[in-house]
């Protein structure tokens, strides 16, 4: 018989809002059209994990030049 400790619980529920915030964040991010590079990072290891990621400043000002610029190239 294991005793519960209401800390495991204010635990929970942190882990829980913060999990929220984060899915928020990135919704936000979409409807914006402002660059995640969480997502770019997370895309490039599950599709091309034998290369190389951008340093997240270049992939800032990649994706600044793509959107304002005369567009660039896409992935997939």
């Amino acid at each position: 018989m294991s005793i519960h400790h209401p800390a495991e619980d204010i635990r929970d529920a942190w882990r829980r809002l913060l999990s929220r915030g984060r899915a928020v964040r990135q919704a936000y991010k979409q409807v914006f059209g402002i660059p995640d590079y969480e997502r770019y990072v997370a895309h490039r290891m599950a599709h091309h994990p034998d290369q190389p990621l951008l340093p997240q400043n270049e992939f800032y000002r990649r994706a600044i030049a793509g959107k304002f610029g005369r567009g660039g190239q896409r992935c997939c």
